[in-house]
């Protein structure tokens, strides 16, 4: 069944069905992947964790390639809107195409992007932990 509700949801769901079924939680390849960060990130020093710490901050701020294409392709069809309006008005289908993919290309991207930020912030979480356990 389709679901809009977030990713966060799903996983609760996936582990009803993981834990109702008698299966190991621990055992799901989603925190498996949880558990695989922490053992690297554990194997670090302080100081190492604190410069990754730096560069995911960075990341998690978005400042990135994919939010310049999203700010950018509007302000770039409105600097050629003559020409582009010229060229799509020759076709009512290439307009339908030049719509369908530029909406496409931001939708897309626009998805890379959170889904990324979301790994840095989980990247964060975890390392800001092991710099307090090492702080401790």
């Amino acid at each position: 069944m389709l679901s809009l509700r977030g990713d966060g949801h799903k996983f609760y769901l996936k582990l009803k069905r993981v834990y109702a079924r008698n299966h190991s939680v621990k055992a799901m390849r989603e925190l498996a992947e949880i558990d695989e960060m922490q053992r690297f990130y554990r194997s670090l020093t302080k100081e190492e964790l604190e410069k990754i710490r730096l560069r995911m901050l960075k990341e998690k701020s978005g400042n990135g390639m994919i939010p310049l294409l999203v700010s950018s392709l509007p302000w770039l069809a409105f600097i050629f809107s003559k020409e582009l309006r010229t060229l799509l008005s020759r076709s009512a289908h290439l307009f339908v195409w030049f719509l369908v993919i530029y909406t496409a290309l931001i939708i897309f991207s626009s998805i890379i992007h959170y889904r990324e930020k979301a790994w840095a912030i989980v990247h964060l979480e975890t390392i800001n932990q092991i710099i307090k356990e090492k702080t401790d």
